[in-house]
């Protein structure tokens, strides 16, 4: 199963955080597939950013706001009355919510609540897709990939604000939005690379961003283990979900979505693929104690999403991060970012 023009063409989709890097991804997707895409967020917060790069407000209805301010959020939804939600706005840095923790909670839960709330009475909505994280599990450092079923939990502020999102998610999906009609989901995804990521403390970005100024990349925690995917591996399977939700409502749940167990990477060895893709730049690799506790082990079970929705990988770690690294060379040697993305997102549906 994969996302269908058939299905989504003219169907209302409210997209937050359209403006960030997985948000602008997925609108110019939505765009390809004919949905009248309603966009919420804040401003980008990089220079550069995609959603300037790759025009992403072009073709869609783009409203700056902030998801904390419940009254201004609500007004926007019930103006334009979507059929489908998909909610990515966000803090979304570990190591920014160390620095930022209240900032971190008021976005990643009430900023969540708000929105849920406001498709309370909302006869219009029939679907709605809530992304959090891979790092919403209570990580114990073992050597298994987390189930859906899995304790929630989280040290950093970051990660805790995903956990406490799943529980108000989960409350409003039982107590309000089921009976309602809504199918509301919660999709916990692997780290994401691909082109158009200008993030700080980011590795991708990080990488890029030194080694096209002739710096040396620094690398703080070499061994963590991560489960990296291409962030069209993930999207493709939001849009798959919220399409499946919309016939079997029953199936409205959490789900991971990630590569194989097995494809889960150091950071080392993602460092190590980039570099030879890009083919030059220096790299110190430091020891792993540097800055505040982040998780050593991570990876995700995705079984539930290969047997319900049909959803696998396409792309292995090698290609992902050769096409990254691709994105950006071609970007910074001149050719458009839209006409980069467009090029992507059509290769990547041809596997199908």
């Amino acid at each position: 199963m994969q996302p269908s023009a058939d299905f989504w063409h003219g169907k209302r989709v409210l997209l937050t955080g359209h403006t960030g890097f997985k948000g602008g991804w997925l609108a110019l997707w939505l765009r390809r597939l004919g949905a009248q895409v309603i966009g919420i967020s804040l401003p980008p917060n990089t220079m550069p950013n995609l959603f300037e790069r790759a025009s992403v407000a072009t073709g869609m209805d783009s409203h700056f706001c902030d998801i904390r301010d419940a009254a201004a959020l609500a007004a926007i939804v019930r103006l334009v009355q979507p059929e489908i939600v998909l909610h990515l706005a966000a803090q979304p840095l570990v190591r920014v919510s160390y620095r930022e923790p209240l900032a971190t909670f008021a976005s990643n839960v009430m900023g969540t609540a708000h929105l849920l709330d406001a498709l309370r009475g909302l006869d219009s909505v029939r679907v709605a897709v809530m992304v959090t994280t891979d790092k919403v599990y209570r990580n114990k450092e073992w050597p298994y990939p987390y189930r859906e079923v899995d304790v929630l939990g989280g040290h950093d502020p970051y990660s805790a604000s995903k956990a406490a999102s799943e529980i108000v998610i989960a409350s409003y999906r039982d107590a309000f939005l089921l009976e309602q009609g809504v199918a509301v989901a919660s999709v916990r995804a692997g780290n994401v690379i691909g082109g158009g990521d200008w993030s700080v403390d980011r590795l991708i970005p990080d990488a890029v961003r030194a080694w096209q100024s002739a710096q040396t990349l620094e690398i703080r925690r070499p061994q963590a283990i991560r489960p990296w995917q291409h962030v069209l591996e993930p999207l493709g399977g939001y849009l798959t979900l919220a399409q499946k939700l919309w016939g079997q409502p029953e199936l409205a749940d959490a789900y991971n979505f990630g590569p194989p167990t097995h494809e889960a990477a150091t950071v080392r060895e993602v460092v190590e693929l980039a570099h030879v893709a890009y083919g030059s730049g220096e790299v110190r690799y430091g020891d792993g104690m540097e800055g505040p506790h982040e998780a050593g082990w991570l990876a995700l079970e995705t079984a539930k999403v290969r047997m319900t929705l049909g959803v696998s990988s396409k792309w292995a770690l090698v290609d992902a991060v050769r096409r990254t690294m691709a994105w950006y060379r071609a970007h910074h040697e001149g050719v458009d970012a839209r006409t980069l993305c467009e090029a992507e997102i059509a290769a990547y549906v041809a596997l199908a």
